[in-house]
């Protein structure tokens, strides 16, 4: 195996990807792929939501996206429910 043959899974990178694999950028639009609960009140976040200007963060929890949902608020994301839009 040459050295320019390595697998796409050994490369380990600190960028954040979506669920597809696609590199997320501050700024970026997002359109969330599953009902996500929202802690804490009765509402959720629906398939298909669509959510302009994250903001990229890095947290203990596993969130590493930071925006604002109209009629919900400012929340935190986790990039593997969402994809770029």
């Amino acid at each position: 195996m040459h050295e320019a043959e390595t697998p796409v899974e050994a490369v380990s990178d600190n960028l954040i990807r979506d669920a597809y694999g696609n590199v997320l950028n501050d700024g970026d639009a997002v359109t969330v792929i599953k009902d996500l609960k929202v802690k804490g009140t009765s509402s959720t976040v629906k398939v298909g939501t669509k959510v302009r200007g994250i903001r990229l963060v890095e947290s203990d929890d596993g969130h590493n996206i930071a925006c604002k949902i109209d009629g919900i608020g400012a929340m935190n994301l986790k990039s593997e429910f969402v994809k770029k839009a």
